[in-house]
């Protein structure tokens, strides 16, 4: 009890000397403020960056593989000539790979077009991006239905003139009625339509989901060309059953059966690419680390003013203040009591320019920037006061300390 009555009174000092030099401890705090407002400033911006652009690239999936004609690479020469030799992935190969494949837990092929107009009635609406894809396509990537259903079986096997629409196709080309059950013309063929997705809105990546709409890969087909060396190039996409050691194995599983497929020797190199959907979630790590090491650049150099500044304001109390410790000593008072008195200080200054600095962020989330949404999480509230209180414990402990060793008949002495 003793001990946290002494601690009690030594926050009670360090309180009343920051509101008797409340100007000197505004000033301090400043540094800090800025310091703790850099760092948590862009740890916030970079968050609210990381889970719009997860959300943006959703339709990349979770744990899948895609076989594609172009390899995702990051060299500073592509060599295009050498990939541009290879064939799009065809039916006849997912068709191989959906009878061969076990460790899987879906697979479809699909392809797109952008650039399309779709009527209803006097209504059209341009630039929209048509998809055909196969069967199990839910299996392998989300798709949120709002209104209708998805395609059965049935559709999808025999290209039905069927297809599910963007929220914002469904927006211009209805207005107002309910869009499914009517039919819709794409390339001047009518299109029933049996569902509506879920609004999405565009990502950071300026992806608008809004604006897709579905049909059936058998159906695509009958509208554009997907031959391996020409025309519009599909895409097989095999979601994993586990991430790592399972999407290894899968991998291997997929590249040996590709190129059983292909008819291809021990010594030629494989004519088609094994892409995973984590390479951009690589890509955009890599860049957010970069910036959060700026980040913390940035903001130590003003923490590192900051923290100065707190010790010479320091070290001006412990001076100012000498007369008081030996009083105190002289009273009875233990060195950790006048310690923590001081200490305290320094961290209570700290925390408060820390937390102006937090709540400055939290303002600054209510800005509206487009379709970027800043939210200030609590695990960056926790690393602000975290580091002030480091900052506050460096800068006061050897004022701090000095003042704990005063020799209370010496320091009474002091004018």
């Amino acid at each position: 009890m003793r001990f946290i009555r002494l601690t009690f009174e030594s926050f009670r000092f360090a309180w009343n000397a920051l509101k008797t030099n409340l100007l000197r401890t505004i000033l301090s705090l400043l540094g800090v403020t800025v310091g703790i407002f850099s760092i948590i400033a862009v740890f916030t911006v970079i968050d609210s960056l990381k889970a719009n652009i997860k959300d943006s690239m959703a339709f990349l999936g979770d744990n899948v593989i895609k076989v594609e004609k172009w390899p995702l690479e990051m060299v500073p020469e592509y060599p295009w000539w050498k990939y541009f030799k290879h064939p799009h992935p065809n039916y006849t190969d997912y068709e191989f790979l959906a009878e061969n494949l076990k460790n899987h837990k879906g697979i479809t092929i699909s392809a797109i077009k952008t650039g399309l107009t779709l009527k209803f009635k006097n209504n059209s609406i341009s630039g929209t991006y048509l998809e055909g894809f196969s069967h199990n396509y839910n299996d392998v990537f989300e798709v949120p239905i709002e209104k209708g259903r998805y395609f059965t079986y049935q559709e999808i096997s025999n290209g039905t003139n069927v297809t599910l629409i963007g929220a914002e196709i469904a927006e211009s080309l209805f207005l107002n009625e309910d869009p499914v059950g009517k039919t819709i013309k794409i390339k001047g063929i009518k299109y029933m339509v049996v569902g509506v997705l879920e609004k999405q809105g565009e990502g950071v990546l300026d992806t608008d989901i809004d604006l897709l709409s579905y049909i059936p890969y058998k159906s695509f087909k009958k509208i554009f060309v997907t031959d391996p060396w020409w025309g519009r190039g599909s895409s097989i996409a095999i979601k994993g059953k586990e991430e790592d050691v399972g999407l290894r194995e899968l991998e291997g599983e997929i590249t040996g059966l590709m190129r059983r497929k292909r008819g291809l020797r021990p010594n030629q190199e494989n004519n088609f690419a094994i892409n995973r959907s984590e390479f951009f979630a690589n890509i955009v790590n890599s860049i957010f680390g970069t910036l959060t090491l700026a980040g913390w650049v940035i903001g130590g150099f003003s923490i590192l003013v900051g923290g100065f500044g707190i010790a010479n304001i320091m070290f001006v109390s412990v001076k100012e203040r000498t007369n008081i410790i030996g009083i105190q000593k002289s009273l009875g008072a233990k060195n950790y009591f006048v310690l923590n008195q001081f200490l305290f200080e320094a961290i209570f200054l700290s925390l408060i320019g820390g937390g102006v600095g937090i709540f400055i962020v939290y303002l600054l989330s209510f800005i509206s920037l487009g379709s970027l949404n800043i939210v200030l999480t609590f695990q960056n509230i926790l690393i602000g006061l975290g580091v002030s209180c480091v900052v506050g414990i460096a800068s006061g402990i050897i004022p701090a300390y000095m003042a704990a060793k005063l020799d209370p008949v010496i320091a009474i002495r002091t004018n």
